[in-house]
């Protein structure tokens, strides 16, 4: 499916300030669609007879009018002819009569997108009049405040550039909408945004009270108050305003974005958008102190295992038996690779390692532990990228027990050489191979039956935790090769 700008850009001449400006139509126009309680059509004028439809939208308050996909589609000035009245006579148009619209009877509309003293695309509005509705208050003031919209994009008002809203995490019609008169005076509130201002501290109804003032006296913060009451006066003033979260002084969070109501370029007030989000950041304090409260508990296992590896180190100065110090000296440095997963655990907000940087802190802490007894370098190639934490710590600890054995048993005391750490990620499976240009594998090894604790330690994690699989062979020329494969479907 191409994206607005895709078709915009395939099959019209329209310059960067209209395709941006076309980007904000269709970044707004849900607000417009849920008010009119109708789909929304763009389209765009091929040439003097043919329109094509870049982007659609559809109500979350009524039927859809239009089940079916209609961006890419093409219509004509006479299966149409109000998308070329819109563009010709700049106002909008509407139909006389209802159309059948696969089986569904349909009003349509059209409203002329202006940018300057240029028509650059026209909005078509159907309505599904299939389903009655006895008008209320509430359809009232949405038809009432769509129409005030629908007319100040028809006069190249709405939506302003400046300030650009986020409007993925702003309030919705269906959050709570009021309606402000010229005055500031409310004239509408959705039970939705009554609920809110109870929640907040106000217990009567809002008709007829002025929204600036009440709402600064319910906000806790002073700054807050202020702020989201100049921004109320703004949009009566017609200064469009981003969203803004307040707390109210009984511990309410509510967002709010106010817009301002000028058809024709005359006052007609404002709406506000309200929502509360009272649950939804209490659900957030709660992860976060979750999240501080698991990072906590890594860094202090972090300093406990770097407190163990400390008094092995102290334990091996005192023994003179070389077996045991190079058993406690393996036994430092397996504690110290789990101690810098924790600490990149206790750093992370996801429960997710990047294995890279943990793997290159490793590696130099295992070569100074192998320089006194060869000149071997290892190199690392390819990247493991960020793994979860569930299969870091039996990663890291495979990684080091057979980059450590190359260094072990590949080389003769003194001999150059290289271990090179090479990783291939693919969508299901991390792949990694530690090669070495050393000696090669003894005469009749075979990895299920070596007595080594290291290999030991690997084949069991690999089974067990990293459900993978291992293999070590000789290289064609020369040396070994380990070769480690791990599923990551399935991982988080």
């Amino acid at each position: 499916m191409s994206t607005l700008t895709d078709l915009l850009a395939e099959h019209t001449k329209l310059s960067g300030a209209a395709v941006d400006h076309l980007q904000l139509v269709v970044a707004e126009w849900q607000l417009l669609s849920d008010l009119s309680f109708a789909d929304f059509l763009m389209w765009v004028p091929l040439d003097d007879q043919t329109f094509l439809c870049v982007a659609q939208a559809r109500p979350t308050t009524a039927p859809t009018a239009h089940p079916e996909d209609v961006v890419g589609s093409a219509v004509d000035s006479e299966e149409h002819p109000q998308l070329r009245r819109a563009m010709d006579e700049s106002r909008i148009c509407r139909e006389e009569d209802p159309r059948w619209h696969l089986g569904v009877p349909v009003r349509r509309e059209t409203i002329p997108v202006r940018l300057g003293t240029q028509v650059i695309a026209v909005l078509s509005r159907s309505t599904n009049l299939a389903v009655p509705r006895v008008p209320s208050p509430l359809e009232i003031s949405y038809l009432g405040s769509a129409a005030d919209l629908c007319q100040m994009i028809a006069d190249g008002t709405f939506p302003a550039p400046e300030p650009s809203p986020d409007v993925h995490t702003s309030p919705r019609v269906g959050d709570g909408l009021i309606r402000l008169d010229p005055s500031g005076a409310v004239v509408f509130a959705s039970p939705n945004a009554l609920s809110a201002y109870h929640r907040m501290g106000h217990a009567s109804d809002l008709v007829g009270v002025h929204l600036a003032p009440l709402t600064r006296s319910l906000i806790g913060d002073p700054f807050d108050a202020t702020e989201v009451a100049q921004r109320i006066r703004q949009a009566l003033d017609g200064q469009p305003s981003m969203r803004m979260e307040a707390e109210s002084r009984r511990g309410a969070a509510v967002l709010f974005r106010s817009l301002p109501l000028r058809p024709r370029g005359q006052a007609a007030g404002a709406i506000v958008l309200c929502r509360d989000v009272t649950e939804v950041r209490r659900r957030d304090r709660a992860l976060m102190s979750k999240d501080a409260t698991i990072r906590e508990i890594h860094h202090r296992v972090k300093n406990n295992l770097q407190t163990v590896a400390a008094l092995l180190r102290l334990q091996s100065r005192r023994l003179t038996n070389p077996e045991a110090k190079e058993a406690l000296a393996e036994s430092v440095r397996r504690v110290t690779s789990i101690a810098l997963v924790h600490e990149t655990l206790s750093m992370s907000v996801d429960e997710r390692v990047d294995l890279d940087d943990v793997v290159d802190k490793v590696i130099p802490m295992m070569s100074d532990v192998a320089v006194t007894e060869t000149q071997v370098k290892v190199r690392r190639e390819g990247g493991f990228g960020i793994v979860p934490a569930e299969i870091a710590t039996p990663l890291v600890m495979v990684l080091t027990e057979l980059v450590q054995n190359a260094f072990e048993h590949a080389y003769a005391p003194g001999q150059r050489g290289e271990v090179v750490v090479h990783s291939e990620r693919s969508a299901k499976w991390l792949d990694v191979s530690i090669t070495d240009d050393g000696k090669g594998l003894p005469p009749g090894f075979s990895l299920e039956r070596t007595d080594r604790l290291g290999l030991q330690i690997v084949r069991t994690l690999v089974d067990s935790e990293l459900r993978g699989s291992l293999s070590l062979r000789r290289r064609p020329r020369g040396g070994t090769e380990a070769v480690l494969r791990v599923p990551l479907r399935g991982r988080r």
